[in-house]
């Protein structure tokens, strides 16, 4: 880090990330300025900006978004929200802790059979129109979502994009990630639910009169064109299996979001027009300049320079080494996006791995995997689905600042990675 574009790009990322802190400025004007910074100072390029896997802008995040929320749009014109947002509270009863712990385990789930990007997509819209029915705040609700989808995206490959990072470098499968991080997410799982009911205690408020209401409703006549709804459901289901099948297909999820809102636009009676207006632009713009600005740390070497001292920490120590992996991927996790993160500590991690003569169970994988997942839940910028909840909520009016969710988030993170590490610790070696 002697060079002057290394101090310089890092000088940019902290005051672009103090600004985002601050909100003194709209969080989407700070990454696209940020990123015109890197560029203007050389500590990036345009090649390395918008073609490079490993330093540039993600366009497999940019376009499975773009694909989803295109999906999303469609959907939304059928009533199918308003209907799961009455079912579910009827399930319920209306009250509002059940509720969230309703939302929060089938979020975390199909997080993980999913991605967790996707399922906030389709959640989010349900938790608004739950929210607005029994006049409660949305806020804890969708923080709460959002932890659960990044907990319940741990448990398997196609879970959390950082995930399939970590199973191409390491050669890991989907059963090898479900047999070793399924169980500890269903335990941290069942960790966020009781903690919701302590954070987000003064929010539940039942309110009677309301909760009758809903209750006497029926959910069936909320379906405003059930034509249209067949056709979403149809492509949609399509769409989830072009995520699973990828192992088989090949097919990268952005291809397969992109394939399916083109097929249900053309199948359907949609305006292209009217399904474009539903895209989050701003979240994609957001996720644009903040590739770019870690991207400028990346070329300029920050980022590696702190890989490396992490490495030359850890040294051949495989406790010691899984111990410190983890919990530095959490805190760095959480400050940096963690896909690009885990993209630059994958092939430090394999080299760590092959230092300690192959390593046991993967155990320095998991670690990683573990950290920078959980780690995501730290801030409101520290893994996608975060990003995305915060755009949606504002374009609903129900703006959630930085620190509304990272007071949450923190403490959710140091619970959950403090027993991530004992699992670790106990699974690899105290039980080995």
């Amino acid at each position: 880090m002697n060079d002057w574009h290394s101090w310089a790009a890092v000088v940019v990322f902290v005051g672009a990330y103090a600004l985002i802190i601050s909100e003194k400025i709209h969080r989407v004007a700070v990454a696209l300025g940020g990123a015109a910074l890197m560029l203007a100072i050389g500590a990036t390029d345009d090649k390395s900006a918008f073609y490079s896997e490993h330093s540039g802008v993600d366009w497999n995040v940019i376009f499975l978004l773009m694909g989803m929320m295109m999906i999303v749009g469609v959907l939304k014109k059928t009533g199918m929200f308003e209907y799961l947002a009455i079912w579910s509270v009827k399930r319920a009863r209306a009250k509002p802790f059940r509720v969230m712990a309703m939302l929060v385990v089938i979020t975390a789930v199909a997080s993980a059979l999913l991605d967790n990007v996707t399922t906030v997509l389709l959640i989010a819209p349900v938790t608004l129109l739950v929210c607005e029915r029994l006049a409660l705040p949305a806020t804890p609700f969708l923080v709460a979502e959002v932890m659960a989808s990044n907990i319940g995206g741990t448990a398997t490959l196609v879970g959390d994009p950082p995930n399939i990072i970590i199973a191409s470098r390491a050669g890991l499968t989907f059963n090898d990630f479900l047999v070793h991080l399924a169980p500890i997410s269903a335990v941290l799982l069942v960790v966020l639910v009781l903690m919701c009911r302590v954070m987000f205690r003064k929010s539940f408020i039942y309110d009677e009169d309301r909760a009758a209401e809903i209750m006497a409703l029926e959910e069936r006549e909320a379906i405003r064109d059930p034509r249209l709804l067949v056709q979403g459901l149809i492509v949609l289901a399509l769409v989830v299996a072009g995520f699973v099948l990828h192992p088989v297909l090949h097919y990268e999820p952005s291809v397969v979001a992109l394939l399916g809102a083109g097929l249900l636009i053309a199948v359907s009676s949609a305006e292209t027009g009217d399904v474009l207006k539903e895209v989050e632009w701003p979240t994609l713009a957001f996720f644009a300049g903040l590739f770019i600005m870690i991207g400028g740390l990346i070329e300029t070497g920050v980022i590696g320079e702190i890989s490396k001292q992490l490495a030359d920490t850890i040294g051949d120590n495989e406790l010691g080494g899984s111990m410190t992996l983890l919990s530095a991927s959490a805190v760095l996790s959480g400050i940096v996006d963690n896909i690009p993160y885990v993209a630059t500590m994958a092939p430090i991690t394999s080299d760590l791995v092959q230092n300690m003569g192959g390593g046991s169970d993967h155990v320095m994988w998991w670690a990683l995997a573990l950290g920078a997942d959980l780690g995501g839940n730290a801030t409101a910028i520290g893994a996608s689905a975060n990003v995305v909840v915060l755009g949606i909520a504002e374009r609903n009016r129900q703006p959630i600042s930085f620190w509304q969710f990272t007071k949450y988030g923190m403490v959710v993170t140091a619970v959950t990675v403090a027993i991530a590490l004992g699992y670790v610790w106990l699974r690899y070696f105290a039980l080995a």
